[in-house]
């Protein structure tokens, strides 16, 4: 029997949805976006969610979203993801018990200040016979989680779920297809936000690897701003009409200012890619960690005409912009629009079960 879900992205700046009817297989069938005023997300987490809830309420009801089932993603550095093998534990009780003894081991949070969650995704036969489970679980502080809860429910929206947007990133731009143990190499999954950005490693099966880096497309409209001397309103609209991979010349600026405004953006996007560096590094000084495939880019800032060749440039890695509907079906009119790289995350938390 189909049933339908909305996948909600909460930005710093936007609130995007899409609704994803379920019948076997998923079928896209709205998207939304709108403005989010400042000060009511802010890294990550919900400062208000009075406000929050308002906004929420007159999104859905601007654009018909149903309110009966809805998966909420989060994007913070405090939330903790950690995948552990297990040996000789199969009763669940006891397994559940294993992976809060673990996860209490690998990460400074205190249990009853969390919500944690895991799932199984493997099982083998030790050395010994003995069987051994691969475990992924997320921890995250409570208050995180409650604020979005809170916030959906003064909307009066059914909260069936609430999803790391790295799981969601990856379900989206990841194909399904089963690579075979001799092709294993990672995928690196990002999606460029307003302030900051999320980052998902996959082996093709799972999510190796996570964090959240302090930078977005707002940086990039800051160092057009300052170099410009203009207004973040026009530093906007520059950075949205400018090309890196040209000399062309956005409407309302000199050859000269185009040249600095591009220069601008190549140094902020510099600084990001010193962070995704720096990240990577870290991921593959891991035991078990794989080389790198390519970067698939997702998000609003992905768009921006030559960043992903920019990019691609100063990390030495392959990189393009990611196609969200990859393992979707979809018709020739999807009610909102066409779907794209900035409803990656809300598509993938409506594809979650």
């Amino acid at each position: 029997m189909a049933h339908e879900v909305v996948g909600l992205k909460v930005g710093a700046s936007q609130l995007a949805a899409a609704r994803i009817e379920v019948n076997g297989s998923a079928r896209l069938v709205q998207i939304a976006t709108a403005p989010l005023p400042p000060g009511i997300v802010a890294a990550g987490e919900v400062r208000d969610p009075d406000a929050l809830g308002a906004a929420l309420k007159d999104f859905f009801k601007e654009h018909g979203l149903p309110h009966r089932a809805v998966r909420v993603g989060v994007a913070n550095n405090r939330v903790g993801v950690r995948t552990i093998e297990l040996a000789g534990v199969e009763d669940p009780k006891q397994l559940a018990n294993a992976v809060r003894f673990r996860a209490q081991e690998a990460l400074p949070i205190p249990l009853d200040e969390a919500v944690l969650d895991y799932q199984v995704l493997s099982e083998s036969a030790g050395p010994d016979g003995v069987p051994v489970r691969r475990v992924l679980f997320v921890v995250a502080y409570r208050d995180l989680v409650d604020g979005y809860a809170t916030a959906c429910k003064n909307a009066g929206l059914r909260l069936v779920g609430v999803d790391l947007e790295a799981f969601a990133l990856l379900r989206a731009l990841t194909p399904f297809a089963d690579l075979g143990a001799d092709e294993r190499s990672a995928l690196v999954a990002i999606s460029l936000g307003s302030e900051r950005s999320t980052l998902a490693v996959s082996d093709g099966r799972t999510c190796e690897f996570t964090r959240v880096i302090d930078w977005g497309g707002a940086d990039l409209t800051k160092a057009i701003a300052r170099e410009l001397e203009v207004e973040a309103d026009v530093a906007e609209r520059v950075k949205r009409s400018l090309r890196l991979d040209g000399d062309g010349v956005p409407e309302g600026l000199t050859g000269e200012q185009a040249r600095r405004a591009r220069e601008a953006v190549s140094l902020g996007l510099r600084a990001f890619a010193r962070e995704l560096v720096s990240s990577l590094q870290f991921y593959q000084g891991q035991p078990g960690s794989l080389s790198l495939r390519e970067i698939v880019l997702a998000g609003g800032t992905s768009q921006l005409a030559g960043l992903a060749a920019a990019l691609e440039q100063m990390v030495s890695v392959s990189v393009r912009v990611g196609d969200p509907t990859v393992n979707l079906a979809y018709g020739k009119k999807v009610k909102g629009g066409e779907p794209g790289p900035p409803h990656a995350v809300a598509i993938g938390l409506g594809m979650g079960l």
